[in-house]
C-alpha cells in the first residue's frame, strides 16, 4: 500500500480502512476473546506473549504502532493461515484450545485497544 505524506488524504483514508478492519476483528472475535482472557490466566499470558512478538515484528520499539500496521499484519496472518487450511471458527468459540492463529488475532485486538482514538 503506497501512502501519501503523513496527514494527507491518502493517509487518512488508509487509516480509516485499517480502523474499520480492526473494528471488524474486534466484533468477530476480539471482544469475546479478550473477555474470556480476563478470567483465564493462561490465555491472557499467551495473548501477552503474542502481543510482544507482534510488537517486535512491527519494530514497535522504533516507531509507534498504528492501525495501518496492525491491520496489515493481521491480514497477512489470516491470509497465510487460510492458505494452510485454517478457517475462522463459527458459532461458539472455545478460546482455550491453544489455536495459534486465533490467539495471534486476539493479541492484535489487545494491541488495537492501546492505539490512540484519533489517527
Amino acid at each position: 500500500m503506497t501512502l501519501g505524506s503523513p496527514g494527507s488524504a491518502d493517509q487518512h483514508t488508509a487509516t480509516q480502512r485499517a480502523r474499520s478492519a480492526l473494528a471488524g476483528l474486534m466484533s468477530s472475535v476480539g471482544s469475546l476473546g479478550l473477555a474470556a482472557a480476563a478470567t483465564a490466566p493462561a490465555l491472557l499470558a499467551a495473548i501477552d506473549q503474542h502481543a510482544a512478538a507482534i510488537r517486535d515484528s512491527l519494530d514497535a520499539d522504533l516507531r509507534p504502532l498504528s492501525a495501518i500496521a496492525l491491520a496489515g499484519y493481521v491480514e497477512g496472518i489470516h491470509d497465510a493461515a487460510r492458505e494452510h487450511g485454517w478457517r475462522m471458527p463459527e458459532g461458539h468459540i472455545d478460546f482455550d484450545t491453544g489455536d495459534w492463529v486465533l490467539t495471534r488475532m486476539l493479541a492484535v485486538c489487545a494491541l488495537t485497544r492501546t492505539l490512540p482514538t484519533r489517527p
